[in-house]
């Protein structure tokens, strides 16, 4: 699966907004996760501020290589290892998508279009989809 280039271009664009005001959004990521999926609590390191610069940095990484799966698939692989060694299961993704919705949402205010958030699905899915595969996640 690829996202058109509008919705890639969309996705980049709108990852830049919410970087530049990065301060509060990867605890509101994971204030949404933990409210959604309390039990996911545990798997995480109290320092969730470093956690999440950690996934801002990776998100990063990850959106500007969506549309190159050869270029990424030593990254998922990883991803993908490092996340099944934490215990982390394939129905966790949908609490993690939501959360990240939420942020978005939140973050981007009026700019979270119906249409930017379906190009964000997408590219999520996408993601989830190969760390999942490449990392023999189950669950």
């Amino acid at each position: 699966m690829t996202l058109t280039q509008t919705e890639l271009d969309m996705v980049c664009t709108s990852l830049e907004r919410l970087r530049s005001d990065f301060t509060d959004h990867p605890q509101y990521f994971y204030k949404s996760l933990f409210e959604r999926a309390p039990e996911l609590r545990e798997m995480f390191r109290e320092d969730l501020e470093g956690q999440g610069m950690k996934f801002m940095t990776t998100l990063g990484v990850i959106v500007s290589r969506l549309n190159d799966d050869a270029s990424s698939a030593e990254q998922y692989l990883g991803l993908g290892k490092l996340h099944a060694s934490l215990g982390v299961e394939t129905a966790h993704f949908a609490p993690m998508g939501d959360a990240l919705m939420d942020t978005l949402r939140a973050g981007l205010g009026d700019g979270f279009t119906p249409e930017l958030e379906t190009a964000w699905r997408r590219a999520y899915n996408h993601v989830s989809e190969m760390m999942i595969r490449r990392g023999a996640i189950g669950g």
